[in-house]
Formats: C-alpha cells, sequence, structure tokens
C-alpha cells in the first residue's frame, strides 16, 4: 500500500507495509502515483515503461526513475506487502500478562470542566477516594499478574488524585517494596489538575513520579471557559504558575502539558503556540470527544478547518525549529526507524489486556474510559478477572478486525484508534470514530512532513 501527500513544500510518498518514507521531486512523485494508478508495482522494468503512457516525457530521464523505483521496490522499500495480517491468528491467541494499571485514587475533583467525560470525577457513580487496602491489592495483582515482565507502570488519574494525595504516597512506597523481591521494576506516573499542587507534593514528584501530565488548554479565555473552579471563576491563573514551576524543575523533560481543544477554539495551533510561548516545551492539545449535540463537540463541517490548522501548526514548528525556539508537539513525535513493536501497531494500548483501570472500590475495567459501564466490569482486586469475556473481546480487537482501518494508510501508526470512542460512537469495539480518523490521518501526515523537514535541514548545515 502506498500513500503519497504533499505537504508545505515537501513530496512525501509512504510505503505503508514496511514504513519507509521517501522525499522526491515532482516527477518521481507522479510516476509512482502512474504505477499505483496503473497497477504495475510488480511489473519488469518494460512492463513499467510500456503501461506508464506518460505524455511529455523525457525517455531515458523516464527510464532512470524507473530504475530507481525498482531497486527501491526490490530493496523492499517501496510496494511491499503485508507481513502482519497471516500472523493476526497467532497474534489473538497471545498469552497477555498485565503490564500497566490506571488507578482511579479519587472518584471527585475540584474543577468543573464542561467538557469531562469522567462527570466531575465521579464515572456515572458515587464519589469516592481510593483507600490504601484497595489499592495495595491492586499493586498485588499486577505483579501477581505481570508474568515476566519487570518493568510495571501505575497512573495515579482521577477526578484529581491531589485529593487523595497521603494514599497515593502510601501507595508508591508499598509499591517500591514490591520492586526487590520480586524483580520488577515500577514507573509511577501522575495526571493532575494542578489546583492542589504545592512545593511538598511537586518534591515527591520529582523522585517519584516518572511523568506528570499538567492539564492546561492553552489561552487563559479558552481555559477558563473549559476548565472553572467549582464557584464558576477560571482557574488559569492559579495553574499556570505551578506548572511553569514543574517544567522547569523536571529540566523541562518527563512531562507534558495536556491541553483539549473543542468547537468553541477551532483555531488550536493558537493554543499550543500559547503554551509553547509560555516557555512549555512538552505540549500535548487533543480534540475534544463528545456527542454531537454537546456546544462544545467537533462536528463534520469542522474538519476543513481543523485540518488546516494542524498544517498550520506543522509550519509553526518547522519556523521555530529554525529559530533555535523547538518544541514536541505530542501528535506529532513519531519514530520512523524503530518505533513501538509489532503488536502494539496491531492493537494500540492493550486496553482490556494488558492495560486495566481500577476504581476507588477495587473494580477492574478495561481502560478510564469505559468505567462505569457495567457490561465491561471485568473483577475486582480480591477475585482477579472474573469476566474472561470481556478481555478475549478485546484480544481479537486489532486493524484487521475492524474494516475502516484495512486500506487506511495510518492504521501502523494509530493502532485502530480508541476502542471506547470506537464503542461510544458505534457500539463497537471494532469499528472507528470517523472524525478521529480524519484527524489522526492529518496528524500522522504532519509528522512525517516534519521528519523530512529536519533531514533535510541537516543535510544542508
Amino acid at each position: 500500500m502506498i500513500h503519497q501527500y504533499k505537504n508545505n513544500g515537501y513530496n512525501i510518498v509512504l510505503d505503508v507495509n514496511s514504513g519507509s518514507v521517501h522525499v522526491v521531486d515532482d516527477k518521481v512523485y507522479d510516476v509512482i502515483a502512474c504505477i499505483v494508478e496503473n497497477k504495475l508495482e510488480n511489473a519488469d522494468r518494460n512492463g513499467i515503461l510500456t503501461g506508464l503512457h506518460m505524455e511529455n516525457a523525457d525517455g531515458a530521464e523516464l527510464t532512470e526513475m524507473v530504475d530507481e523505483i525498482i531497486e527501491l521496490r526490490d530493496g523492499g522499500m517501496l510496494f511491499t506487502d503485508d507481513i502482519y495480517e497471516n500472523s493476526i491468528a497467532a497474534f489473538q491467541n497471545r498469552e497477555t500478562v498485565v503490564k500497566a494499571l490506571c488507578l482511579h485514587i479519587a472518584h471527585d475533583c475540584n474543577l468543573k470542566c464542561r467538557y469531562c467525560f469522567a462527570e466531575e470525577g465521579e464515572y456515572h457513580g458515587r464519589r469516592a477516594l481510593m483507600s490504601f487496602e484497595v489499592g495495595k491489592k491492586a499493586l498485588d495483582f499486577l505483579v501477581a499478574n505481570s508474568g515476566n515482565r519487570v518493568h510495571l507502570e501505575v497512573d495515579f488519574f482521577g477526578g484529581e488524585p491531589l485529593m487523595n494525595w497521603q494514599v497515593v504516597k502510601d501507595l508508591v512506597a508499598y509499591g517500591r517494596s514490591l520492586e526487590e523481591p520480586y524483580h520488577k521494576k515500577f514507573r509511577f506516573t501522575l495526571t493532575t489538575n494542578g489546583v492542589l499542587l504545592n512545593d511538598d507534593i511537586l518534591a515527591f514528584a520529582n523522585k517519584e513520579m516518572a511523568n506528570i501530565v499538567l492539564s492546561i488548554d492553552g489561552r487563559k479565555e479558552v481555559h477558563d471557559r473549559m476548565r472553572p473552579m467549582a464557584g464558576g471563576q477560571g482557574s488559569y491563573d492559579l495553574v499556570l504558575p505551578k506548572f511553569q514551576k514543574v517544567a522547569e524543575s523536571r529540566n523541562q523533560t518527563n512531562y507534558y502539558v495536556r491541553g483539549t481543544f473543542t468547537h468553541f477554539n477551532k483555531d488550536f495551533a493558537a493554543d499550543v503556540c500559547h503554551l509553547a510561548d509560555l516557555g512549555f516545551k512538552q505540549i500535548s492539545v487533543e480534540p475534544v470527544v463528545a456527542p454531537a449535540d454537546a456546544t462544545y463537540a467537533l462536528v463534520e463541517e469542522d474538519l476543513p478547518e481543523l485540518l488546516a490548522e494542524y498544517d498550520k501548526l506543522a509550519a509553526e514548528m518547522m519556523k521555530r525549529q529554525k529559530e533555535g525556539k523547538a518544541f514536541n508537539f505530542f501528535h506529532f513525535m513519531i519514530d520512523l526507524k524503530g518505533g513501538p513493536c509489532v503488536y502494539k501497531r496491531l492493537s494500540g494500548c492493550g486496553s482490556g489486556t494488558e492495560y486495566l483501570a481500577v476504581t476507588p472500590w477495587g473494580d477492574f475495567y478495561p481502560c478510564h474510559q469505559f468505567v462505569g459501564q457495567e457490561e465491561f466490569l471485568m473483577g475486582n482486586v480480591d477475585e482477579g478477572i472474573t469476566n474472561t469475556k470481556v478481555r478475549e473481546e478485546f484480544k481479537t480487537c486489532n486493524v484487521y478486525s475492524k474494516e475502516k482501518c484495512r486500506n487506511c494508510f495510518a492504521k501502523f501508526y494509530c493502532s485502530g484508534g480508541c476502542a471506547a470512542n470506537s464503542y461510544h460512537f458505534h457500539g463497537s469495539i471494532h469499528d472507528a470514530y470517523d472524525l478521529g480518523c480524519e484527524l489522526q490521518r492529518k496528524r500522522v501526515e504532519c509528522a512525517i512532513m516534519l521528519k523530512a523537514a529536519a533531514a533535510d535541514e541537516k543535510e544542508t548545515d
């Protein structure tokens, strides 16, 4: 499968199955397009030259281009076959181990974010704080079900986890106590809105948390509109200086500021740049996922503007890179040389199999976005996984179980997208959230273009 596109002055050819990226001139770009259109991918030189029917093409030059294309094809970098689909049965039947938990340390929150899928931290249920005993059992379950895997991940999530901070600290200590006897290494992360953040919490987090996610949407008016305090007042002025201190204290690494853009700020590139101008180097601003009848929801009619905004952001990032003002945008980060293992490319985050969410009272769900939906209740910390049917269903979820993914060039980068979004929009984890797919494809194109631009810049230095 070949995907060709033009972006910010670059002609890019992506060989989907191998992951090879080629930056070419206009003539080669057109020749490859013609080969694909005429289904000449497997023809020899004469067959290709005869089948091209390219008017006004110089014979010698065309032959040279075809020879170069054939060399790439024979080298496994162009027109390659899909080597993964035939092994999908083995992939589905693989033995899985649990490697990560999302601990809902607090089903409560001190903000009233208007787009919150967790209903102000309640998750369709009751407000509650996780006890140390429940969290301890969750960590014991993780260790017991992690097989030979050494590195384990635990995210303290909410609601707002700082509302149950002592239990967070106690669970970190308990996790550390398990490392040596069980030959494990815990990687703890924290997601916070910053309202309760202080110097003592930051000191502990900098010692124990491998990553910190800081929730801020961008410009003050954007942030305050969607992330107000319980009394309705904005939270931007309160959390911004705290977040800047976190970023500097961690040397601008191992954190990211994470925002959400909505129908009200379709010019979200301005929010990304605003955060960069404030000194943040690790930035994620993501599209809201909401029912179409929500006033802030993104809808299909918004797509042209949103796609153009990603191109605008990519161009601005390219400009800032040259000026020595570079920053990372989470959705434009892509590894073209290594990247995730095959399993992750096929199935994504591992929700429902390798990754589970744990409620304050100890129930297991496939991920935080399924919490409170009883049909996805998988078990609890006392009995383990009792509803194996859900786990088996998630094991079959991959890019080949989704018809919309089969012919999509981005499938090995998004791994089929979010199962929760698919379920909430289509009633099946084997479908795909269409608007999200359109945005994802554009992000992949921009990410690859930025890699091409960086390589081009390096060659000219």
